[in-house]
């Protein structure tokens, strides 16, 4: 069996997930011990005996939703959302003099992973909703984090990236955003989604989680901006815009 809550797991929320899985795990009845923090999540998710993971809303719409059970999403009460959903801001170095989106094209954007929501889709998508015209396709550089994405532009190395609001705000309460700003932000997207293997009944988990998150206390679910879990149609998130770039690496 495997546990894992990968996407938001920092030293400062580490202590506090664990407490958190500890809970569910005596809720549900069942479970490893400890959370697996070695395993790549994308070999996690596939994992037969899974019980509990976090994914990104891309990876699960590309295909991984066809293989685990959804059980619920992560209410971080992100303003200006509905519960469960998120956002990305998109952030430039905060001495960089520009104030337009349309001023970064042909820039270089600084961008976790190509098979990142936050940090590509939600970017691409906002220039198609805004009419911008253009794309970061082809001015883009891989940073393998959110973290590492706002180095990339405070350093000079990137002009703009767009961040995982609920990553922004864990970021910025541990002082690491300081040389960069909030230039705009994109559209709310279904958050990201809880999952157990597939063919498993969800019912048992999401009721686990409740009472796990329920029995934390007020300091550990401010740590992890937890308010609780909630419901989204899966179709939600298989409805949200793909990327051409991330159909080329999926096909």
């Amino acid at each position: 069996m495997t546990a894992s809550l990968p996407m938001y797991d920092r030293s400062t929320t580490r202590g506090p997930n664990d407490r958190l899985w500890a809970r569910v795990r005596e809720a549900l009845g069942r479970g490893p011990q400890t959370l697996d923090r070695d395993t790549d999540p994308r070999l996690t998710w596939h994992d037969p005996d899974l019980v509990l993971s976090q994914t990104c809303g891309l990876p699960f719409r590309l295909g991984l939703n066809t293989h685990v059970t959804y059980v619920g999403t992560p209410d971080y009460g992100v303003r200006g959302c509905l519960p469960g959903y998120y956002k990305s801001y998109i952030v430039v170095r905060r001495d960089d003099p520009r104030k337009r989106l349309s001023e970064f094209e042909k820039c270089t954007l600084a961008r976790n992973s190509v098979l990142s929501q936050s940090g590509w889709a939600a970017m691409e998508n906002h220039l198609v909703d805004t009419g911008a015209g253009f794309s970061f396709e082809r001015h883009a550089i891989d940073t393998g984090s959110h973290e590492a994405s706002v180095a990339a532009v405070s350093a000079g190395e990137a002009d703009i990236a767009a961040i995982d609001a609920v990553t922004w705000t864990l970021l910025k309460r541990e002082g690491a955003t300081g040389a960069c700003r909030v230039l705009s932000f994109t559209r709310p997207t279904p958050g990201l989604p809880l999952i157990t293997a597939g063919g498993t009944d969800p019912a048992p988990m999401r009721s686990a989680l409740d009472r796990a998150i329920k029995s934390l206390s007020g300091r550990d679910r401010a740590q992890l901006l937890l308010k609780g879990v909630v419901q989204i149609p899966v179709e939600a998130y298989l409805d949200e815009p793909v990327p051409p770039s991330c159909k080329v690496v999926t096909d």
